[in-house]
């Protein structure tokens, strides 16, 4: 039993066959008044109703067997005129539902159905013309249904088609919305690590100043209060982006480099800048800056607290942004350097590069060049 024959009948469904029932009984009753003059015994005229009847009462499982009906019916055909409605319907429902090597099998048995149907009736009629009648309505029937069949397939599988584009394109807005996340985790890495490192340098100096005035503890407290205020406030924008389902995370820009070696040389790190890229900097190119001289600031704070830092920011349209960081590197590094590795990450997206590492003065160099059209 077939998946559609195993289903409940629409309302639809219901309505098509009452009326092919309606349809199939009627013509019979024609058929089999006109093939009552025929010069046959009244007992073959019998099983002619009858046996027409009964097949067309079967037109209602025809959705279930349309191909073990319809060879009934061709069998019926030999002697039948009142079945000739039911068959007709019969072969368009194989040729609708079945492939075409099934409905040219059916076509075939109704042919040789219609050769035993001559000789059984004995028409009076030229056997030609009946022959010709009958083949071009097997022939127009199997056709109407091959194209009705070939156009629900059409539909199918531009519904399948449909589907598999919004299968394809919910992936794609999952796997964006996924980026999207990876880079709201570095946003984290890279604004909360500075931040904390600025509230670990003057969590550490009081630890080590217990003589401290009193001024230079309220300074330091302060300094340590307003660091905890903005990194709670990082975190909260950052947990109000994940909870949403697509979002981005406020980014910095190229002009907010000042603001942020200030706000270390507030934590007491001597930081020197150079900066000298006159002209507009593409956006992603001068976020991506700005977060290599903020990764190159925190490491200054957790692995060199105190040491002067010196930052240089140089570049010009058509040449390129050379941004370079150096400070003094600790004799023993701390860290698994998962910063840098980002670095490199956030660089090769725009087609920059990275170098880091100690240098034969005894500081730790971090050099990025960038990318800057013309």
């Amino acid at each position: 039993m077939t998946e559609s024959a195993r289903q409940r009948r629409s309302v639809r469904d219901w309505i098509v066959d009452s009326l092919v029932f309606v349809v199939a009984v009627f013509c019979g009753f024609l058929l089999y008044d006109e093939g009552s003059k025929d010069p046959i015994s009244p007992g073959l005229l019998a099983f002619d109703f009858y046996f027409g009847m009964a097949l067309c009462l079967a037109l209602w499982f025809r959705r279930r067997w349309p191909v073990q009906l319809a060879l009934i019916g061709a069998a019926i055909g030999t002697f039948s005129d009142s079945a000739g409605a039911a068959s007709v319907v019969l072969i368009l429902t194989v040729a609708i539902h079945r492939p075409l090597r099934v409905s040219l099998g059916v076509f075939v048995a109704n042919a040789v159905s219609l050769a035993v149907y001559i000789e059984v009736r004995d028409k009076p009629d030229d056997p030609a013309a009946v022959v010709i009648a009958a083949v071009s309505m097997y022939v127009a029937t199997v056709a109407w249904g091959l194209y009705i069949r070939s156009r629900r397939q059409l539909v199918q599988t531009l519904r399948d088609r449909a589907e598999r584009a919004e299968v394809v394109a919910t992936l794609q807005a999952e796997q964006a919305q996924l980026r999207a996340r990876e880079e709201i985790a570095r946003e984290m890495h890279d604004v909360l690590g500075h931040r904390l490192s600025l509230l670990s340098v003057h969590a550490g100096a009081l630890a080590y100043r217990p003589d401290a005035s009193t001024e230079d503890v309220a300074g330091a407290a302060e300094i340590i209060r307003a660091s905890a205020h903005h990194a709670l406030q990082d975190l909260r924008e950052v947990i109000g982006v994940l909870r949403a389902p697509v979002g981005e995370l406020p980014q910095p820009t190229f002009a907010d480099l000042p603001v942020l070696v200030e706000g270390s040389r507030e934590a007491g790190l001597p930081v020197e800048l150079v900066l000298d890229a006159p002209g507009p900097l593409p956006d992603h190119v001068g976020r991506t800056a700005y977060r290599i001289v903020q990764e190159g600031l925190t490491n200054a704070l957790k692995h060199a607290p105190g040491e002067s830092v010196h930052i240089s920011v140089t570049g010009a349209p058509g040449n390129g942004l050379e941004v370079e960081v150096r400070n003094a590197a600790p004799n023993r590094r701390r860290g698994d350097g998962k910063g840098l590795l980002g670095l490199t990450e956030r660089a090769a997206l725009v087609d920059g590069r990275i170098e880091h590492g100690r240098t034969s003065e005894g500081e730790f160099r971090l050099f990025a060049w960038l990318p800057w059209p013309a």
